[in-house]
Parts: structure tokens; C-alpha cells; sequence
């Protein structure tokens, strides 16, 4: 066909073909340092399963979303003592490999508070009336850049979002902080008791 920009006996068009021979030449993303993993997981659990409080976990968390995090704490964009330097120097392939390794990792929630019935009944009404699920989705297990809160750790979800509500969280979008602006702590603390208890 005219203008056809396919290469006889290829059956590629020139972009495809460009496309592959880049694709080809990057560096292997199965290349993550066992000892960079091992390093990851003395903080944030087996598997990136944290068992430490307020640190949260990895495991299954979207793949765009820990690249994100990753490259922000590289860039000093979100401020932690502890991973900018332990993120310093780290390409962008083991950035995306370190990613995909975690985001691989099965899900092993930590087992939340005794809240009672009455507090996870206002988190899920909080929830629903904030319309969380239409970013991390209906069953909250995120997807791209929104992370997974789905069966992550409680005391980790309540932090965040009194930072997100407070100002206090750097290398955040601002939606975050608008849809937590001016909630009280009890309904804070009785959604993170909510997510907290959601099947990963």
C-alpha cells in the first residue's frame, strides 16, 4: 500500500523497529543488587513487609507509584534522613527494578489495632464520603502512581495523612492535602483503622 511504512519481510513500520532496537539496548531490569534488596527489607520487612511501626510496606504497592517515591527521595523532593542517602546515585533502570521486585511480593498484612466496629464504620463512611476509591480504587489496592492502602500498616496510614492534613509531607500532589484539610483526628485515625483492614 502506498505510504505503507512497514520493511518488507519484517512486518515492523519504522517507529516499531526504533522502538525495539531501544528497548533492546537497555541495561537488564532483573540486575537489582541482591544487597540493595536486603538493605530495603531490614527496614521494611520480608518481602517488604514491614513489621516495624511507621514504617510502611512495599509489597504490592503499583509499580509507578514505588518509582515515583524512589526517584523523589533521590531528587530530595521528599525529605527523609534515611532513604535520600540510602537512594543517592541509584540509575533510574535499579530504581524501576527495585520497583517491579517489590510490586512482585505477596501481600502479608500486619495485624491493625482493636478498633472497635463503631470506629471502622466512620473510617469506611469517611471514606466513601471523601471518595477515596475513585483514585486508589473500590478496593483500594491502588493502581499507577496511587499507592496501595489496602491492608497497609495502620499506624503508618494515620501519619501520613496528619502530614498530608498538616502541610508536613513533602514529594506529595496537593490533592491529598485538600481532601484531608480540616478533618478531625478521630475520623483520621478511624480511616486508617478502616484501610488497614481491607483484604490486600
Amino acid at each position: 500500500m502506498a505510504g505503507s511504512s512497514r520493511s518488507p519481510g519484517i512486518g515492523l513500520g519504522r517507529g516499531s523497529a526504533f522502538a525495539l532496537a531501544l528497548f533492546l539496548s537497555l541495561p537488564a531490569l532483573a540486575d537489582t543488587k541482591p544487597e540493595r534488596i536486603t538493605l530495603c527489607e531490614s527496614c521494611h520487612g520480608p518481602g517488604g513487609n514491614s513489621t516495624t511501626p511507621n514504617i510502611p510496606s512495599l509489597a504490592g504497592q503499583p509499580v509507578t507509584f514505588l518509582e515515583n517515591q524512589l526517584i523523589f527521595f533521590r531528587e530530595e523532593l521528599r525529605r527523609a534522613p534515611v532513604m535520600t542517602p540510602l537512594m543517592k546515585g541509584v540509575a533510574d533502570v535499579e530504581v524501576t527494578s527495585l520497583a517491579r521486585h517489590f510490586n512482585r511480593q505477596e501481600v502479608k498484612a500486619p495485624a491493625p489495632s482493636p478498633a472497635g466496629d463503631a470506629v471502622i464504620a466512620r473510617g469506611k463512611q469517611v471514606a466513601g464520603s471523601n471518595h477515596c476509591g475513585q483514585c486508589h480504587l473500590p478496593t483500594y489496592r491502588g493502581r499507577d502512581q496511587m499507592p496501595r492502602l489496602a491492608g497497609q500498616r495502620e499506624d503508618y496510614l494515620v501519619t501520613e495523612m496528619l502530614a498530608y492534613r498538616d502541610g508536613k509531607r513533602t514529594g506529595a500532589d496537593t490533592t491529598m492535602s485538600g481532601v484531608l484539610h480540616g478533618m478531625s483526628d478521630a475520623d483520621v485515625k478511624a480511616l486508617g483503622a478502616f484501610l488497614a483492614r481491607l483484604p490486600p
